[in-house]
């Protein structure tokens, strides 16, 4: 297997020229060029040379040869048509890399770990790009796809959010979903100049455990996500007034402040000050 050469900017560079990419916008392109941030992935992702690796959004193919020479099989899975022969050149002589053209939301991952993992888990490793981190993560939860762990670069206030608790203001629906799914923990900041083209903001890889059961049990899933999600849409109002003006909601008022009341909670709490138990409580009282 050949060695990754594409970590280092001067590389990465020469590619682009080659092929005159131009950087899309809409796809939110950004590569990176730090070698020492691609091995801190694959140490934080644990690949071995058993797993099946699950690719979202490869670029050029920079971290897609680091994953090629840990892992036994890599599927890298990307949107921008125009970077596919780009990719065809990069990974040649890797042989255990499957590439799909493709939104990876669009891709039944089932299907892919039946047929490339013989239907076990699979690793997910992506530098996400960042307007669409949390549809891609809450997609890979919802639908219940066998992964094993997601390690995942994202915006830097976007991994607080993941594995912050109630009380502070980056807590919300993301934290409650991700912590209900996954033992989330920051694995490193990543200041802008180790990407091209640097971003706004700083970044952080969060590796994301799934649990094998929920840590909290709760007779109707779908509803406590509604709840939570109607309790964090006007983050000002109390968690009351936050459930009867949610239109995905459809319980009496009485019945909303009773169940409130029952959790030992005064009627004028906020959703933010609930913990992922009292939602799953909530939603059990009104269920």
């Amino acid at each position: 297997m050949k060695q990754p050469t594409l970590g280092n900017p001067q590389n990465t560079i020469a590619v682009l020229q080659k092929y005159n990419f131009v950087f899309q916008k809409k796809f939110g392109q950004n590569f990176l060029i730090d070698t020492h941030v691609l091995d801190k992935i694959i140490r934080a992702a644990q690949i071995s040379e058993d797993d099946c690796v699950l690719e979202i959004g490869p670029g050029i193919g920079t971290m897609t040869q680091y994953l090629a020479c840990a892992a036994r099989r890599v599927i890298a899975v990307e949107i921008d048509r125009a970077l596919i022969p780009i990719l065809e050149d990069t990974l040649d002589g890797y042989d255990n890399v499957r590439v799909i053209n493709e939104d990876v939301l669009k891709v039944d991952i089932a299907k892919l770990a039946e047929e490339e993992n013989g239907g076990r888990p699979v690793k997910v490793v992506a530098n996400l790009p960042y307007y669409i981190t949390t549809p891609i993560i809450m997609g890979l939860f919802e639908k219940h796809v066998p992964v094993k762990s997601i390690t995942v670069m994202v915006q830097k206030e976007v991994a607080d959010r993941m594995q912050t608790g109630p009380g502070s203001k980056d807590y919300g629906a993301l934290s409650l979903a991700v912590q209900y799914y996954a033992r989330p923990y920051i694995v490193a900041n990543v200041p802008p100049n180790c990407f091209m083209p640097r971003p706004k903001v700083g970044s952080a890889v969060i590796r994301l455990d799934l649990h094998e059961e929920p840590p909290i049990q709760v007779k109707d899933e779908k509803l406590m996500f509604r709840i939570i999600r109607a309790s964090f849409n006007q983050r000002r109002k109390t968690l009351a007034n936050g459930l009867k003006n949610s239109p995905e909601l459809d319980f009496e008022k009485e019945k909303i402040e009773a169940a409130i009341l029952s959790l030992g909670k005064g009627a004028s709490i906020r959703g933010e000050a609930l913990t992922l138990a009292e939602f799953a409580a909530l939603a059990d009282r009104l269920s």
